[in-house]
């Protein structure tokens, strides 16, 4: 099984390296890496020119994140496509090859647990999954997106992600993909990537707003319909994930 790995990056040469090596040394191999760069002007190209398991990279403006995103589909051939961003990183040397032990011929695509830290490497918060159920995503459950691993035909056949939203495409792809379509989905219930805090969708109150707004909306758009009370109800208890 081929795994392709997407990783965008811009102005990415503090953290580049770190995620870089962490695909580098994966105990699995057959992974195709794959970096959409928005054309950065630091040394974010150069240190990937260090890196020889690199397939393949693009550096151009972009019109965002799912943008990026969607460039990196479309070059990507794995039969299993996954995304790592340039302030992310395994837990393991072994996660990809746990991702790829998880896929059988029933399985459309699996994910995992996440843990954030902080600039000092602290953990300061635990995203700890579970097994999909039919109407979780209104009770704001979802995924974490950087352990979602999905085949390549889902993508084909469903759709890529759409660049129209700006912080909550993640969402709106994974709950087109999930509950709406029902594809066959497997939990690990294992950790397969940290992320650094920081990003686009944890940075402060605003962001959370933004992307509320966005879930409605994606909501709205898969004809989904939801109880907006008892969703921010559940959006609230999520606090626990950072106890």
């Amino acid at each position: 099984m081929k795994i392709s790995i997407i990783t965008i990056t811009f102005k990415a040469e503090a953290t580049l390296e770190k995620t870089l090596n962490s695909v580098l040394n994966q105990s699995y191999k057959n992974i195709e890496h794959i970096i959409v760069d928005g054309g950065s002007k630091d040394k974010t190209l150069e240190i990937c020119k260090n890196f020889s398991h690199i397939s393949k990279i693009i550096s151009e403006k972009d019109k965002g994140v799912y943008d990026a995103f969607n460039k990196g589909l479309k070059l990507a051939s794995g039969d299993v496509i996954g995304f790592l961003n340039a302030d992310d990183f395994f837990y393991s040397e072994n996660s990809v090859q746990e991702i790829v032990n998880a896929f059988d011929s029933n399985t459309d695509c699996i994910y995992g647990n996440l843990e954030y830290i902080n600039s000092n490497g602290v953990v300061v918060r635990k995203w700890k999954s579970k097994v999909f159920e039919a109407g979780a995503f209104k009770k704001a459950w979802m995924p974490a997106h950087p352990t979602f691993y999905c085949r390549k035909k889902i993508y084909d056949k469903l759709g890529w992600y759409k660049s129209s939203y700006k912080i909550a495409g993640d969402f709106e792809l994974m709950l087109r993909f999930l509950e709406k379509h029902g594809i066959n989905s497997k939990f690990i219930d294992k950790n397969l990537v940290i992320m650094l805090t920081g990003g686009i969708s944890n940075r402060d109150i605003n962001s959370k707003l933004s992307i509320l707004k966005e879930e409605f909306k994606a909501f709205k758009e898969n004809k989904i319909k939801f109880n907006r009370v008892n969703y921010l109800i559940n959006k609230i208890f999520k606090i626990k994930e950072f106890l």
